[in-house]
């Protein structure tokens, strides 16, 4: 007993296992999160390091150096990269997509504290590491604000209050704060006062350390009681530090007051954030809140929005909060679109079945297979913790197109047997047993498709694997209806054959229209098998300018969507002051403001990723949709705009869908240069900028080359200095004090930290002239004035210092033109990287590696299916020639779907591969139906088989059912191909190459197939006749009956 006769004599068994799948189906439904994206995690560790004060050279020599020694021996590490800013290295390392984030963690440590003994003393703090994801991004931000309260005071109840109450909200992973201001103490003196009392800038840090301290007292135990012992050690706020005694002069205390400004100020100033809405611009501090992975996008910022009044209401009312960003309503948007463009393809299938079947009964037993499918996919999705996003919305949309293949194919036998006069019961039986073979074949043939998807390395693979399970999933599920459920309806709803039944108007014009459709088919399919080479030489033709078309189309990788954001990176000349840039980022975001499309700007300076005084950025808060064009019309816009302003370069870029690398940049793909010898580097680096500025592909190009920054070099007089008893690191503590905001001192609270920060006022200026006013005490304890063993000079030099492994680096960085492909442009690099010096290696980095990394690997991917298919089919049929056959249709499907692409001026990107691969899953089911029956027949006749006539029967029989399925694929694949609604533009793509792809190849393949059967059935024929000639022992009619018996 077959599994189609169990489930037709036991409907309750299969209608209550049927009520089952439902039912644990909306269960999973229900509790499957939401994102945008699949879980993609690229292992990622970020170190930083600070030393206030300390010059670019000194951080990537005495810091980055010594760390990346201990790090290059941690194992799996893809890339290692660092850049060393004023005061400030941090260094990325991106392991190896199979290595346990975890344990490589533990690795990081241990290199840290082998590092940390050759680290300089002055670091008061050692270089800390976090676990991050490129492909992360804050799913809401908020900004904090007070007209009245001061933004230190507001930052401590970002920090230490909202901060550590979202953290704790479920789903919540990390909540950073960008903008801070963090309180501190400053203690600005003037080395004048110094200097007329006698004093060093030695004594003032020794007076801070010793005169703020929070040390233990101990306890006393008296005869009944215990006390613990307090001191008054600790000071708190800028007045209570101005009373310290610094020193004794003529028996009268000179205090800190008297000699220096002692202020309430913030750790680091050279931070700042501001916020631009229809309110005006004012001060913030901006919370970006990071979900856990595989968590629930839409309900972790549901919670957060909910506990939002309650945690606001612990504030002061002088706070103002204010949501900038909620990246969920783009998930919602999204989702919410491909959930309607599903809905439209399960609507459209079902017309498409309802035409050809002209009957509601008839129509809603394989349109069950629909819902089922998706229901039964569900439930794998829960089991594999994956998420509704828009890769497996868009893998269940394009399933529903072919998940109900099967259930029409089972339908057409089971009616055609009732045609012939049988029972409906009896039709069910036989016309079940009869297909099932051949559903079989479809189901796994289909499957076998995404099998190499599901096994692939890479970013790529991490991106499809879970579009490739979710597919995979609903073609079993639907494989399983079509044998089960689909057979025991036939037989229990389906209708005996009335040849007097009258029908309606609209029937019987349609049925002439597709008695009309099949005539039609019949005479064209005689013309063609008479004139084989005519169908023959179509597929050669077919196949070459597949080739061409696959070599001339632009070539790109993930696309972007627009999500109602934009970044813009801002730079200014290197020698640019934290003031004038807070000048300029004013500026550039008042116009960003004024553009209509806009709603609000956040900008900030330092902080997070910053390389530099001379950066700045900005993220902008589009208006809603239907109020403004695309976001890349805007991005273009506001780049002519900020083009006019003079001083700075403006870099607006769609932020992408999915990061990729560790390094930071001003745009989007990146492209590095590095050698040993840092003098050649630096040379050759600007000639390569030149070339890589002529590349029409390339736009936004920048580097982090900057090497031009004002310097002043102080050189040391060590024999004069040694003659006065005055060492070097003297000579440094002494200039690290005055201008390198040393930590003096720490003060203790209750729920933080804060710095004392020791340097010279700086409403003195600076200038190689107050480096007198610097005094240092000689061995004699005099006092001498620090020009008086020292020189200054000014030059240039680096503001920042970049490594990419262990070796000096220039990194380039580059948006596309509108129009230009990542293919193209680093293909147009690679050829501008050939004048290279052989010293100097070039490298693609971050999404631009990965393109390239991903773009070699495609082809081998697109073999690899069809070979697999190859294998599948060949082991089901037990035939070494028909499955070249089955699969002979596959060239015009790719010339169709790369026409298609190439009409409507799209890329051809993952989006497109993606339609390629479904492509040689679906195409391939015609064929089958057409061989399958075929061989049938060829067992039945034995001896007396003829490949003309029985494939021609076949082709005729079959016109139905392939019809429908074809039509059904290209309804569900329509709407993706029309891009409607949210995030549409990236999936355009994948349905124009289904479309074409399905159109081109169902013309083709009607008549390709059968052709290619005869003369493979005639090689066979050949190979037979010579295997008798050969061997006497066996007669023709053993040759003959051979594959019959195996057959059967």
């Amino acid at each position: 007993m077959n599994l189609p006769e169990l489930c037709i004599k036991r409907p309750v068994m299969t209608t209550l296992l049927t009520v089952a799948l439902v039912v644990f189906g909306v269960i999973s439904f229900r509790i499957l999160p939401v994102s945008d994206m699949p879980n993609v995690e690229f292992p990622t560790i970020s170190i930083n390091a600070s030393l206030p004060g300390a010059s670019p050279e000194t951080m990537a020599t005495a810091v980055a150096t010594p760390i990346e020694s201990q790090l290059s021996t941690i194992s799996g590490i893809d890339s290692m990269s660092s850049t060393s800013s004023l005061g400030s290295t941090s260094i990325t390392l991106q392991f190896s997509l199979d290595r346990n984030i975890d344990s490589a963690a533990q690795d990081v440590q241990t290199a840290l504290s082998a590092a940390q003994r050759q680290l300089p003393n002055e670091m008061t703090s050692p270089p800390s590491f976090r676990k991050s994801n490129p492909s992360d991004r804050p799913i809401l931000f908020i900004t904090m604000s007070s007209p009245t309260l001061q933004l230190s005071e507001v930052n401590d109840y970002a920090e230490n209050i909202l901060a550590q109450q979202i953290s704790m909200i479920t789903g919540v992973a990390d909540v950073n704060v960008y903008g801070s201001q963090k309180y501190a103490v400053r203690v600005q003196f003037d080395p004048r006062q110094l200097a007329a009392r006698g004093i060093t800038i030695d004594q003032v840090q020794s007076a801070l350390a010793a005169q703020n301290v929070n040390q233990p007292t101990g306890q006393v135990d008296g005869a009944a009681k215990t006390y613990t012992i307090t001191a008054t050690g600790q000071l708190a706020k800028a007045k209570e530090f101005s009373q310290i005694i610094v020193a004794w002069r003529d028996g009268t205390p000179v205090r800190l007051g008297q000699i220096a400004k002692v202020i309430d100020s913030i750790q680091n100033t050279r931070v700042s954030a501001m916020v631009y809405t229809a309110d005006g611009a004012r001060p913030t501090i901006m919370l970006g809140i990071l979900k856990q992975p595989g968590s629930n996008t839409v309900a972790v910022v549901d919670a957060i929005r909910a506990a939002l009044p309650k945690f606001e209401a612990e504030l002061p009312p002088a706070i103002k909060l204010e949501i900038l960003r909620d990246g969920s309503q783009a998930v919602r948007e999204s989702v919410h679109d491909v959930e309607f463009t599903l809905l439209l393809s399960i609507a459209l299938v079902i017309l498409v079945i309802f035409l050809f079947l002209r009957s509601a009964t008839a129509t809603v037993i394989p349109s069950i297979a629909i819902p089922l499918a998706l229901l039964g996919t569900f439930v794998v999705m829960h089991f594999f913790d994956f998420t509704l996003d828009n890769f497996s919305l868009l893998a269940l949309t394009l399933s529903v197109g072919f998940v109900v293949d099967d259930a029409i194919v089972m339908l057409e036998n089971i009616v055609r047997h009732i045609e012939m006069g049988k029972s409906v019961r009896e039709a069910a039986l036989i016309g079940s047993k009869e297909i099932g073979f051949t559903i079989l074949s479809m189901t796994l043939s289909l499957i076998a498709v995404f099998i190499p998807l599901m096994f692939m390395s890479g970013v790529l693979g991490m991106l499809l694997h879970e579009f490739a399970i979710t597919i995979t999933a609903s073609i079993i599920v639907s494989g399983i209806v079509s044998l089960t459920l689909t057979p025991m309806l036939c037989s229990r709803f389906l209708k005996p054959h009335a040849h007097a039944q009258k029908h309606g108007r609209i029937y019987r014009f349609s049925e002439k229209m597709f008695d009309g459709m099949l005539h039609t088919y019949e005479r064209s399919l005689k013309f063609f098998m008479r004139h084989r080479l005519i169908t023959i030489g179509s597929a050669v033709v077919s196949l070459v300018l597949t080739g061409v078309l696959f070599t001339q189309l632009r070539q790109g990788f993930i696309p972007t969507d627009d999500q109602g954001m934009l970044n813009v990176n801002i730079e200014a000349a290197q020698s640019t002051s934290v003031t004038a840039m807070r000048t300029y980022l004013d500026q550039a975001a008042r116009i960003v403001k004024d553009h209509p499309a806009v709603d609000a700007v956040q900008s900030s300076i330092g902080g997070g990723r910053s390389t530099g005084t001379n950066t700045g950025s900005m993220n902008v808060r589009l208006k809603d949709r239907s109020e403004r064009v695309s976001a890349f019309i805007v991005a273009n816009e506001l780049r002519a705009s900020l083009s006019k302003v003079v001083g700075i370069r403006a870099y607006p870029q769609v932020p992408p869908t999915i990061r990729i690398g560790g390094i930071a940049s001003k745009a989007l793909y990146q492209v590095a240069i590095s050698g040993s010898d840092l003098d050649s580097l630096y040379a050759t680096a600007g000639d390569f900028e030149k070339k890589l500025r002529e590349l029409p592909e390339l736009t936004d190009l920048n580097s982090d080359l900057q090497i031009t920054s004002p310097q002043l070099s102080v050189e040391i007089n060590r024999d004069r200095a040694g003659a006065l008893g005055i060492s070097p690191a003297a000579i440094e503590s002494a200039l690290y004090s005055a201008f390198g905001t040393r930590q003096a001192s720490t003060i203790y609270t209750s729920n933080a930290q804060y710095y004392v920060i020791l340097e010279i006022d700086p409403a003195l200026g600076f200038d190689p002239a107050s480096l007198r006013s610097v005094h240092l005490r000689t061995s004699t304890g005099e006092l001498v004035s620090l020009d008086t063993v020292v020189t200054v000079k000014p030059k240039v030099g680096p503001l920042t210092v970049g490594h990419i492994g262990q070796s000096a680096a220039v990194t380039y960085s580059f948006n596309l033109k509108p129009g230009a492909a990542l293919g193209d442009a680093t293909a147009a690099i690679a050829r501008a990287a050939e004048s290279l010096p052989p010293s100097i290696s070039y490298s693609l980095q971050g999404t631009a590696q990965a393109f390239q990394q991903s773009m070699s690997n495609i082809g081998l991917l697109l073999i690899l299916a069809i070979f697999v298919i190859y294998i599948v089919l060949g082991i089901l049929y037990e035939d070494f020639v028909h499955p070249l056959t089955i699969l002979s249709g596959l060239p015009a499907a790719g010339l169709g779907a790369l026409l298609t692409l190439w009409l409507f001026g799209e890329e051809l990107n993952i989006m497109g591969y993606v339609g390629l691969i479904l492509l040689i899953g679906i195409v391939k089911k015609n064929a089958i139906m057409m061989i399958d029956f075929a061989l049938a027949a060829e067992r039945e006749q034995g001896a007396n088989f003829s490949p003309e006539k029985v494939i021609y029967e076949a082709c005729v029989a079959r016109f139905r059912p392939i019809m429908m399925t074809t039509f059904a694929a290209l309804a569900g694949a329509l709407p993706i191909a029309l891009g409607i609604g949210a995030g549409a533009e990236s999936r355009r793509p994948l349905g124009l190459a289904v479309v074409g792809g399905l159109v081109v190849s169902q013309l083709l393949t009607l008549y390709l197939t059968p052709v290619l059967y005869i003369y493979m059935e005639r090689l066979k024929g050949l190979f037979r006749r010579t295997a008798t000639h050969t061997d006497p022992a066996h007669s023709p009619t053993v040759l003959v009956a051979k594959p019959t018996v195996t057959r059967a």
